[in-house]
């Protein structure tokens, strides 16, 4: 409901079944709070970017003033937009790593199971091993 996505209360108290009133309340006391406690989601900070990209240095400083926003701030979205979008294909694994991380995480997977089932067995011995000592400890004072 707040900038840059603007939705409408009655719409988005439909959407999520919210009364429209209460959306309201909750808008008016987001927006009481300053700008600068407010948190810009991923997909807003990258609409900011794409709306500042053409505009000249006085344009975008009006615009930060009008949404709450700091130069600097919109610099480093455009950054972080800028790396995000620029090597994706580093980021992915080779096929051959792939499967060599799925081979490897079956491994551990059986390692963890085999540890799991002594772990098991262990606690299974450890309690019969004491209800043995508390039946013969009760049958040697009678």
């Amino acid at each position: 409901m707040l900038p840059p996505e603007s939705a409408a209360a009655k719409e988005v108290g439909r959407e999520i079944g919210i009364g429209a009133d209460t959306l309201e309340r909750w808008r008016s006391e987001a927006l009481s709070k300053p700008a600068r406690e407010r948190a810009w989601t991923a997909a807003a900070r990258f609409d900011a970017v794409l709306t500042t990209a053409t505009m000249d240095e006085a344009a975008k400083s009006a615009w930060c003033r009008a949404n709450g926003v700091y130069l600097h701030e919109l610099v480093a979205w455009r950054q972080s937009a800028t790396q995000a979008l620029a090597a994706p294909e580093e980021a992915r694994a080779s096929p051959s790593q792939t499967k060599q991380d799925r081979r490897r995480i079956k491994e551990l997977e059986r390692d963890l199971q085999r540890k799991n089932m002594a772990l098991a067995e262990t606690t299974a011995l450890l309690v019969l091993s004491k209800k043995l000592e508390a039946i013969f400890q009760k049958g040697e004072d009678e």
